[in-house]
């Protein structure tokens, strides 16, 4: 097998093994998945995708050397991206006992669109997942990788990011989870508000932590 399609493929495993491990992401697509549909269940793993694309080409583009010399652009990525963790988990939490309604075609299309932005957000909200993109990148690929390699790598990302999570999403908006969510809405919410919330917040402390 050539070198560069090895390198490519160990940096898809590394980052598949990373998706999978849970964390706000996953609980968000679940949660999506089994409260609203199907339908935004997959939106938000095409945002987790679409976030994934984000931090594959920062990490291209050298962002990840600017993070590090830079340490309070840094410090105010991560504490942005924790206060956005803390507000997602806030709105979950006030919500957990609102029943489920169904919508109509219109508000089905608008919680979908929804549903893509907060996934994507979410992705996007910690800025050590762009250096820990960058470590995997330094670490498996070629010095000087072929340009065909970093054409291909943020595609590839997309797709490995956003079939872990539509496969989270297709499991758990069949019938049995969704039904032992509705049993059970206002504590499995408030579970995963406390998840999301305590990210959040781990994320401010590690940022106000003195380097």
């Amino acid at each position: 097998m050539d070198g560069s399609v090895l390198a490519l493929l160990s940096v898809l495993g590394a980052l598949a093994i990373g998706a999978i491990s849970p964390g706000p992401s996953f609980v968000l697509v679940a949660r999506t998945s089994i409260a609203v549909s199907r339908g935004a269940g997959v939106a938000a793993a095409v945002g987790m995708g679409a976030g994934g694309v984000v931090f594959a080409t920062l990490a291209l583009l050298g962002l990840h050397a600017l993070l590090i010399q830079v340490g309070w652009l840094y410090l105010i990525l991560k504490i942005a991206g924790g206060l956005y963790l803390v507000h997602l988990a806030v709105r979950i939490w006030r919500g957990a006992v609102e029943p489920v309604r169904v919508p109509d075609g219109a508000a089905k299309s608008h919680g979908i669109l929804r549903s893509f932005g907060i996934g994507l957000a979410t992705q996007i909200s910690n800025p050590k997942t762009a250096i820990v993109y960058a470590s995997i990148f330094a670490a498996l690929l070629p010095a000087s990788p072929p340009a065909w390699v970093l054409l291909a790598l943020p595609p590839a990302v997309f797709l490995v990011e956003t079939g872990w999570y539509a496969i989270v999403a297709l499991a758990f908006s069949a019938g049995r989870p969704r039904a032992a969510y509705l049993r059970s809405k206002a504590w499995i919410d408030r579970l995963a508000a406390s998840v999301i919330g305590a990210l959040g917040i781990r994320l401010v402390m590690d940022a106000a932590k003195p380097s």
